[in-house]
């Protein structure tokens, strides 16, 4: 029933890494959701570990470097299908991950290990869900009340969920980095910065149509992507990329706290 939700998650969250060495996003601090702000100007390390290089040969070392991760959080705001969308994730390569969304007013949590996803949304977030797939309103106030504090359990492969695996796949989201090769070259490198406290080399893409995009990849430690921002064009948004390669740990909410998706849905496997 929370499909078309998830799926858009997943879109999202594949969008935010896959543009992320060219047109791309942006992001906040950590531990908040906000928009997109150009990193601030900050003294570059001496020497520079890019000396020598061009722009697009530093975004290659980016996507090598981001693409080696075995965990990461990604938090940030993106337009998707005309609505804001804000996530803050964190995933690992072993297809766990635990943190929130927030869209059309509504907010909710996901959390996903040993192939079992679990959702808790507020009412505004179920009642936008399942209203854009046409559930009748009676059935909409039923199910609204018994999710009510309770964790929605939805087990690998129940039919019609398939969009949730994009959410906590940390090796496909990877995999899709920077894949179209296009989008990494005619880059420009602008002035350094600072993204929460790292010294960052920026790159800079434009586009016709007024849409640009800026990169931040960290010049100490590996070349990760730290942060990307994209202004103008038809979905501007910012993500921050943080805690690389660092442990994700995913509380499985008590039994007593959750409903099994079958109860809602009669579903089938896949």
């Amino acid at each position: 029933m929370a499909s078309t939700t998830l799926r858009a998650a997943g879109v999202v969250c594949a969008a935010l890494i896959a543009g992320a060495t060219a047109p791309a996003l942006a992001a906040p601090a950590p531990s908040a959701l906000a928009t997109a702000a150009a990193p601030p100007a900050a003294p570059s390390p001496s020497p520079d570990p890019f000396e020598g290089l061009t722009a697009d040969q530093i975004g290659e070392k980016a996507v090598t470097a981001t693409q080696s991760a075995t965990s990461l959080r990604m938090a940030g705001r993106v337009v998707s299908g005309g609505q804001p969308l804000d996530v803050d994730f964190a995933v690992n390569d072993r297809s766990e991950c635990t943190g929130a969304i927030k869209l059309r007013g509504g907010a909710a949590e996901l959390r996903q290990t040993g192939g079992v996803t679990y959702m808790k949304g507020d009412e505004a977030f179920w009642r936008a869900s399942m209203t854009s797939q046409g559930l009748p309103p009676a059935q909409i106030d039923a199910t609204i009340e018994l999710l009510k504090g309770r964790w929605l359990k939805i087990p690998q492969g129940r039919a019609g969920t398939e969009g949730l695996s994009g959410v906590c796949d940390l090796k496909a989201l990877l995999a899709d980095l920077g894949k179209d090769k296009k989008d990494r070259t005619g880059l420009v490198r602008g002035p350094d910065g600072e993204v929460n406290g790292t010294p960052v080399a920026t790159l800079v893409k434009k586009k016709t149509g007024g849409e640009t995009t800026t990169v931040s990849v960290a010049q100490s430690g590996k070349p990760y992507i730290l942060r990307t921002v994209k202004t103008g064009g038809g979905e501007p948004g910012s993500v921050t990329l943080s805690d690389y390669d660092k442990p994700v740990k995913v509380v499985v909410p008590p039994a007593d706290e959750t409903v099994d998706l079958s109860k809602l849905d009669p579903g089938t496997a896949t």
